[in-house]
């Protein structure tokens, strides 16, 4: 879906839940908006941390507010599946888990003049608990770092 097509359908979500037309979205509003959207009920820490945020100003979410929030939790969703892809494509045997022998496969197919002194560091970075698999967390984890410096607004 394309930013223009997506922002479309945040407007639209928006105006469908600000039924009184306030122009802005309570917390019931903006939790119904959440549902249509992605298709499930935020908890309330989610929705407290939203509201805390634009509480200062509003009564409620204002549309532009609400076009980020709702930008950032699609990239945010992307992301998170295209990390999910990647452990898949590594994880041949459908185990739900990664072993050194599954990132020299991985590792050879897509760089194979990396020395496997590399591949092993690698992996070891990624064994946080150093039992010899990576889990998808561990790999999730690892494909992240970094990441919330450069996103602070991380949606569950």
């Amino acid at each position: 879906m394309c930013a223009a097509s997506s922002r479309a359908r945040y407007v639209r979500v928006f105006e469908t839940c600000d039924e009184d037309k306030k122009g802005y979205l309570s917390r019931e509003d903006f939790k119904v908006a959440v549902v249509m959207l992605f298709g499930y009920k935020p908890s309330k820490v989610e929705v407290d941390s939203v509201m805390a945020s634009v509480q200062q100003k509003n009564s409620g979410v204002l549309l532009e507010e609400f076009l980020k929030l709702m930008s950032t939790k699609k990239a945010a969703q992307l992301h998170h599946s295209e990390i999910r892809q990647i452990f898949t494509a590594f994880d041949m045997q459908y185990r739900g888990f990664l072993t050194l022998e599954d990132f020299k496969r991985a590792f050879n197919s897509i760089a194979p003049k990396l020395p496997e002194r590399i591949i092993v560091e690698a992996f070891r970075e990624v064994d946080q608990d150093s039992d010899g698999h990576v889990s998808f967390k561990e790999f999730e984890s690892a494909m992240n770092y970094r990441q919330n410096e450069v996103s602070q607004l991380h949606f569950a």
